[in-house]
This record gives structure tokens, sequence and C-alpha cells, in this order.
């Protein structure tokens, strides 16, 4: 004569291949989830739903918990598509699912339970629901952040490229239309004069040449002009090249006289670079139209910030902003929190100045290269 506990474990033995098909049906499909969570959710209710209809032919006390794994695996499910789909399908998913697991517990009640509490699957759905949704609106908030970042990243290149061009250009051109034209009035009267001229032109041109390679090799960077004869990638300008700026301005005609004060030394690259852009670019626009033959740049040193002052006594028209130089100055400036300023003089001509912080000094000269 077999105990009350033998024959419940004898019972338990007897009903286990019961419960091992729904339980591998409702299991098997979650190796599919990645690929198909709406099939895989459909599979595993179909699973749930046979392995409770398993439970209730016997009422062994301890086998009732299972159901409380199948809404949490089912919850996972749903909590995945909602992370993984569209908001208005996962909305639709959790509705149905929800009904359907309320149907289930209606139609099998577990343990001989007449009464099924709906709110524990509606609770569960509703907060499995809510998790995955904040990770896809987390997920699409991040990957709007780094479009966002992507498109000024562009934005901010393609705003520098342009500014190195206008630069380098501008200031080159300028100096080329000046001595094409002083070249063609003298070339009859004065040869010598008209050979000086097409030899500023000449080396004028080879240093712009040299600059767009620098440039362009920037932009493919791996790639060496290995052209025989042809100038190699030169380095980025600095305020070393200011003595060579104004004789070249001044061999077109417009004296430039550079003033150096403070204890001059090493400036980070970027510093030199916008320092001596917005120099060139200043000593330009005297070249194109303030109409005088001489200006004036001064290079302070300073503590803690560099300050660059272009003035002329002409009668150009320049006005504050317009044009796409000034514009260019101030966006370095700018760039590196400095201080900018455009303007016509009281006393007459034109001023620019520009003030930029210096906060790490470099060590050496080699790397400001």
């Amino acid at each position: 004569m077999l105990s009350a506990d033998d024959r419940l474990y004898v019972n338990v033995l007897d009903s286990i291949p019961r419960y091992l098909l729904p339980a591998i049906v409702m299991a098997l499909p979650a190796g599919m989830l990645r690929r198909s969570p709406l099939t895989t959710l459909a599979l595993m209710l179909v699973g749930s739903a046979g392995l409770t209809a398993a439970i209730t032919l016997d009422t062994p006390g301890y086998l009732g918990d299972l159901r409380y794994l199948q809404l949490f695996a089912i919850d996972l499910v749903v909590g995945f598509i909602a992370a993984s789909r569209p908001r208005r399908i996962s909305v639709v998913v959790a509705v149905l699912t929800l009904c359907a697991q309320i149907a289930i517990g209606y139609t099998h009640p577990v343990n001989d339970d007449p009464i099924f509490q709906p709110e524990i699957p509606t609770l569960a759905m509703v907060a499995a629901w809510m998790i995955g949704n904040s990770v896809r609106a987390r997920r699409q908030y991040a990957e709007a952040l780094r479009a966002q970042a992507t498109v000024q990243a562009v934005t901010a290149e393609r705003l520098r490229i342009a500014r190195e061009l206008h630069d380098m250009v501008a200031h080159s051109i300028g100096i080329i239309a000046i001595q094409a034209g002083v070249g063609s009035r003298v070339m009859d009267t004065q040869p010598a004069e008209a050979r000086n001229a097409l030899r500023a032109i000449e080396a004028t041109s080879r240093d712009t040449l040299a600059g767009l390679r620098r440039v362009l090799g920037g932009l493919r960077p791996g790639q060496q002009d290995t052209e025989p004869g042809t100038a190699s990638l030169n380095p980025t300008p600095g305020l070393a090249d200011v003595d060579q700026l104004a004789a070249a301005t001044s061999a077109a005609g417009v004296r430039v006289e550079v003033r150096w004060q403070g204890d001059r030394r090493p400036v980070p690259a970027d510093i030199e670079l916008s320092a001596y852009r917005v120099i060139q670019e200043a000593v330009t626009n005297v070249v194109r139209h303030a109409g005088t033959a001489r200006c004036r740049v001064s290079v302070e040193y300073r503590a803690e910030e560099l300050h660059i002052e272009v003035t002329d006594d002409g009668h150009g028209a320049q006005t504050p902003g317009a044009g796409h130089g000034i514009t260019g100055m101030r966006e370095r400036v700018g760039l590196l929190h400095g201080e900018f300023s455009a303007g016509s003089r009281p006393e007459g001509g034109f001023r620019v100045w520009a003030t930029l912080p210096v906060h790490e000094p470099v060590t050496t000269p080699a790397e400001l290269r």
C-alpha cells in the first residue's frame, strides 16, 4: 500500500511527459527571437496555452507556479518587441498578448482556483512594455545625437576648408591681379619692372599651388605628391611667416609695417594658424579695397592672450560683416573663444583687431607644425 507521498511522487512522474512537450514548444522559439520576435511570441503563447491545459489535468500545488514563469517569459518577449519595433506595433502586440493571457487564465484556472485575478498579468505586461519602450526611446535619442554630431562635424569641416581656401586664394589672387596690372602698364616702357611683376606672379602662384596641395593632402591622407619638380606639402603657416607675407604684399605695391610687441614665444598651433589667417585676410582687404599704399600690422604677446591689429589710412568701402573674409575671420576667432572687431576708424581708414586666449604655451617650435 503506497503512502500519500509515494502516490504524489508517482503522479508527478506520470505527468512529466504531458508537461515536457508544451514546455519545449514554449522554450524553443527563443532561439529565433532576434530574427522574428512576432513569430516567437505567437509560438510561446501556443506553448503557454498547452502547458496550462496540461497543468489543469492534475493538481499538484507546486506546478501552479509555472504560470508565473510563463507570464515572465512572454512579457520579456513583449518588452523586446517594444524595444525593437515601432510603438504602434508594440502597443497592439502588448494588448493582444495580454488578452490572450487573461483568456488562458479564465479558461484554465490553476489549482482548482475558480477566481482568476487579471491584475497581475496586466501590471506585468504594462511594466514590460514601458521598459522596452523606454529602451527604444533612449536608443533613438542616442542615434539622433550621433547623426547630429556627424552633421555638425561635416559642417565644421566644410567651413574650415572654405576658410582655408578663401584666406589662401583671395590673398594670392589679389597680389597676382595687382602685379599683372602693373606688368601690363609698364611692359613697353619699363621691361625690367614688367619682368619683376612676372616673377612675383610666378612666386605667388607657386606658393598658392603648394598651399592647395597641403589642403588637398589633408582631405586625402596617405597620398603624397611624388611628381618630380613639384612642391611638397608645406607645414601649416604661423606667425613666423608674417614677415614673408609682408614682403610679398610690399612687392604688390602695399608696404606692410610689422610691429612685434611683448615677449615673442611659441603659442599653440591653432592660435598660430588663426592669427596668421586673420592678418593675411586683413592685409588682403587692404590691397583690394583700401586704396592706400601702406598698412600696419601689430602683434602683441600678452600674459595670457595674443592681440592682433591691422590698420590702414585708406578709403576702402569695407563694411563689418560683409563678404566672406570678415565672416571667416570672425568665425576663426570665435572658435578659439577670442574677441574680434572690424570697422572704420574715426580718423579715417579701417581697423581689424582680434584677441586670442593663449592657455597653454607650446614648449618647442617644432610642435607648432
